[in-house]
């Protein structure tokens, strides 16, 4: 074999390898940045015309206050699933929520936002109070019993996983879409994650004019 031909063999190796990495990361994130669609589907279906997510489940806020799946009805709700030591989807969906707001102005002043734990054994009411203080106070965290939060995950055909690191503490893989609401609290549609801006907004002001 020539040296010509064998760089030739090695760059195509190589190119082999990085394609192959970039699937496997683009089908990581993919299981990230969109609600799972049979799950979706299926709560859709089970909801027809009615409220989206409803079931039997008692959660608190971020400032001690009991509720449950009435309090995503009355206004147009954005809702996001995460927890507090996310690295990045988190902090980066609540920022991204809170920029929405304020491009929106006070076409937003009717509308709600929630981050619900899917870790709430870390996730008191506490360190929520303190992790959503720092985006936004329009945001309202909810945290609960972790029966109660696995029931809402399951109503809500919410992906949710817990993974564990190397050295001892865990992660938990999670849906990453921003679901929306409108103010019966039927379902309106999703925002993914590190969607474009203005197709953010745009949905955002669609679901704000829909009440």
């Amino acid at each position: 074999m020539t040296h010509s031909t064998l760089k030739t063999v090695r760059l195509v190796l190589w190119g082999m390898v990085c394609v192959a990495a970039l699937w496997a990361g683009w089908t990581w994130y993919g299981s990230l940045s969109t609600p799972a669609p049979a799950s979706v589907t299926q709560r859709l279906a089970e909801a027809q015309d009615g409220q989206y997510g409803a079931g039997d489940y008692r959660l608190v806020t971020h400032t001690g206050e009991d509720v449950d799946d009435s309090i995503f009805v009355g206004k147009p709700s954005l809702v996001f699933f995460g927890f507090t030591h996310c690295p990045d989807v988190c902090p980066t969906t609540l920022a991204d929520i809170e920029y929405w707001f304020t491009e929106l102005g006070g076409d937003a002043n009717d509308m709600q936002a929630f981050f619900v734990t899917a870790d709430p054994e870390r996730d008191t009411v506490e360190v929520m109070a303190e992790y959503v203080g720092w985006f936004s106070e329009r945001i309202i965290g909810l945290t609960g019993e972790p029966e109660e939060i696995a029931e809402m995950i399951d109503a809500w055909g919410v992906f949710t996983q817990r993974t564990d690191l190397e050295g001892g503490g865990y992660n938990v893989d999670h849906t990453a879409s921003v679901f929306m609401l409108d103010s019966g609290g039927r379902f309106f549609g999703t925002i993914s994650y590190e969607e474009n801006s203005e197709t953010a907004i745009a949905k955002v002001r669609r679901l704000a004019d829909a009440g």
